[in-house]
């Protein structure tokens, strides 16, 4: 009798402590939803909402002011029809190849110099003084630049003009104003890339340097054959972000030369801009802006095809 008693107390004592358990993960579960709350709403509002928007307001004729009025596919279709559409993307295209290939370039060697042998503190300074720009308002950086580049009274002019060298058109002439946006873009943009690339020098083993060392590789045999291919990883990752970045590019172009000249540094989301905005069509301007993600897209994918062949993970 008394060995049932125990052993019924026991059963109840193990019955109290699983429901104790179950009634503190409950708990937990209403805690942990209630902190995720906000961030689900906030998700729901800012993203999830205007994509399913931008998805359907694209088959529509909508000035924000009358009733959508539905077009199918006469959005996608004026798109193709659009000579500013098609030289915005065009420009946008060129753009993309020439500043990411100089932002990961510039930012390739300078995190090279910046790792090879030199005090700490002088490291510690580059690395702060090469990121600065990324903190820089875009807009503000623009307007700086849109004045040190003035053909008449800009600094630029004036330094080259002390060595003999002409003034130079460069926000007047359609090849000098892509050179602007570009130079602009890549000084505020690569500090990101930069430390991207220290990061993953920092993982690379000084060993495999010394060995190669010992086996007489040096200099441009020990970057080729074991830094870009250990880099190759954060490489891709640099490279990913970077085109992303740079399909968006409006700052630039919109403060320093508002597309022009002509539509020579016009892009794609100041097309979207001037056509919602300015226009106030904004179903068309939604067509753009899904065309722009699945280029996006797109292009993402075929980086990540290629990786396959050139990025080394071991």
């Amino acid at each position: 009798m008394s060995t049932m008693l125990k052993q019924s107390r026991t059963e109840a004592r193990v019955l109290a402590a699983r429901n104790a358990s179950k009634a503190k993960d409950k708990s937990g579960r209403r805690l942990a939803a209630v902190f995720l709350a906000p961030t689900i709403i906030g998700i729901a509002i800012f993203t999830l909402v205007p994509i399913v928007a931008s998805l359907t307001l694209a088959f529509f004729r909508w000035d924000i002011i009358s009733a959508p009025e539905f077009v199918g596919v006469e959005n996608f279709v004026a798109i193709g029809a659009d000579p500013t559409v098609r030289t915005a993307f065009l420009n946008t295209m060129g753009f993309v190849v020439v500043a990411v290939s100089l932002q990961l370039a510039v930012s390739i060697g300078l995190a090279v110099l910046v790792q090879s042998k030199m005090p700490g503190w002088l490291r510690t300074f580059f690395r702060s003084a090469f990121f600065f720009p990324l903190v820089l308002s875009a807009s503000s950086v623009s307007i700086i630049m849109s004045y040190l580049f003035n053909q008449n009274f800009g600094l630029v002019n004036q330094v080259i003009g002390l060595v003999g060298i002409p003034a130079v058109p460069w926000l007047t002439s359609q090849a000098g104003a892509m050179v602007v946006i570009i130079l602009v873009y890549v000084w505020q943009n690569f500090g990101f890339t930069f430390l991207l690339i220290i990061g993953g020098l920092s993982s690379i083993p000084t060993e495999m340097y010394e060995a190669s060392s010992i086996d007489g590789a040096t200099g441009w045999k020990q970057f080729k054959n074991i830094t870009l291919p250990l880099l190759s990883p954060t490489l891709l990752v640099a490279s990913v972000m970077a085109i992303i970045s740079a399909l968006q590019i409006f700052d630039q172009p919109y403060v320093i030369t508002r597309g022009g000249p002509g539509d020579s540094t016009r892009t794609a989301v100041m097309v979207i801009y001037e056509t919602a905005f300015k226009q106030l069509d904004f179903g068309r301007a939604f067509a753009i802006g899904i065309v722009l993600t699945l280029l996006i897209m797109l292009v993402t994918a075929i980086q990540f095809r290629l990786s396959r062949r050139f990025v080394h993970y071991n």
